[in-house]
C-alpha cells in the first residue's frame, strides 16, 4: 500500500505543481491583458482628441467657406448690376448716337 501511496502522492505533487504554473500563467497572462487594455483606453483617448480638433477645424472651414459662398453671391450680384447700368449706358450712347446721325 505504502507505493501506492507514493504514487498518489507524486501524481497530487505533480498537480499542485502544474496547477501552480498555471496559475503563475494566468497571472503573467492577466498583467499582459491589463497592460494591453491600458494602451488601447490611451490610443482611443488619442483618436478622440485627434477627432476632436479635426471637427473644430471642419467647422472653421465650414464657416470660412459660407462666408466665402455669400461674398461671391455678393459679386455676382453686383456684377449683374453693374452689366445692366452698362447695358443702360449702351442704350443711351446709342440713342444719343442715333439722334446725332439724324
Amino acid at each position: 500500500m505504502s507505493a501506492r501511496l507514493d504514487r498518489i502522492e507524486a501524481i497530487l505533487e505533480s498537480v499542485a505543481k502544474r496547477q501552480d504554473e498555471m496559475t503563475a500563467r494566468q497571472e503573467e497572462a492577466a498583467k499582459r491583458h491589463a497592460e494591453a487594455g491600458r494602451d488601447i483606453d490611451r490610443r482611443l483617448a488619442e483618436m478622440a482628441a485627434r477627432q476632436q480638433y479635426h471637427d473644430e477645424a471642419l467647422e472653421r472651414m465650414d464657416t470660412r467657406i459660407r462666408q466665402l459662398i455669400t461674398a461671391l453671391e455678393m459679386d455676382a450680384a453686383n456684377i449683374r448690376s453693374l452689366a445692366n447700368v452698362a447695358a443702360v449706358h449702351e442704350r443711351r450712347l446709342s440713342d444719343l448716337e442715333g439722334d446725332a446721325t439724324t
